[in-house]
């Protein structure tokens, strides 16, 4: 009976920790932004980047508790559409001289009117959550991000896709969108940052803890910061574990997803 036992826990132990390593069979060939990392980002694309006030600005948050003394040139705007894909964005336009970006404002509300010219280092862009996968809507997904890749770099900027996350009751999308976004990463030379990886392998680690909203899409807080964390150590190489920055969520909470983040990112980068 014991014999027994000792296969059944470790067929499960097995089983979990396959679970932990969802993955794309393609491997990514872009790993990092290093050593000239990004410290001025705009992110293009839909609720998952603004719900819970903006995944973008806590990102920002973190990378200021990082490097304190340097927090003023680390900055995150987001543009985005309710429901969009790629295809809904005018690229070009955001990215004209003089637009988005040419001023900011810092802690105390003070207006700062940034350096004219490139006004950011690279744009992170996310396509609709079905997009990259739908039998209709995939093909716009290969073809707008090799559009905007494009744009991105004659404004002087870099490139990047979001691979967004499976819904709460259709887990089987996690590793259709990690594939999807892979391809189009490489096909474009773009890093990829792994959010979607992240929330399975959180998922699988912890089932109790909810990053999703009621609608089963949408992140809850703890997806939104979970996301930050990806976020953070995909685009400045740094681990996020132990940032100050916690979002409001408790210390147990936020070890495991700031952990999460970064093994996820170290397994899909390959390091």
């Amino acid at each position: 009976m014991m014999r027994l036992f000792a296969r059944v826990m470790l067929a499960m132990c097995l089983a979990v920790a396959a679970g932990f390593n969802v993955q794309a069979q393609t491997k990514p060939k872009v790993t990092s932004l290093g050593p000239d990392f990004p410290k001025a980002a705009l992110f293009v694309g839909n609720s998952f980047f603004y719900y819970n006030n903006g995944m973008p600005g806590h990102l920002t948050f973190m990378e200021r508790a990082v490097d304190p003394a340097n927090k003023a040139v680390y900055r995150n705007t987001m543009v985005t559409i309710g429901g969009s894909g790629l295809d809904w964005h005018d690229m070009d336009n955001l990215l004209r001289p003089g637009g988005l970006g040419a001023y900011s404002f810092d802690e105390q509300n003070n207006v700062i009117f940034n350096k004219p010219g490139r006004q950011y280092d690279a744009v992170v862009m996310m396509d609709c959550s079905q997009c990259p996968i739908h039998p209709q809507l995939k093909d716009a997904f290969a073809s707008f991000a090799k559009k905007d890749s494009e744009v991105v770099r004659v404004h002087g900027m870099r490139p990047v896709l979001f691979m967004s996350w499976a819904y709460a009751d259709k887990p089987e999308m996690t590793e259709s969108l990690a594939e999807a976004y892979t391809i189009a990463g490489n096909a474009n030379d773009a890093l990829v940052i792994p959010a979607g990886l992240a929330f399975a392998r959180v998922r699988k680690l912890q089932p109790e803890l909810n990053l999703y909203a009621l609608d089963k899409r949408h992140p809850s807080p703890a997806g939104t910061y979970l996301a930050a964390c990806v976020t953070f150590a995909a685009l400045t190489g740094r681990s996020p574990v132990d940032n100050s920055y916690i979002m409001g969520l408790d210390a147990e909470t936020t070890r495991l997803l700031q952990k999460a983040a970064w093994d996820t990112v170290q397994d899909y980068y390959g390091r």
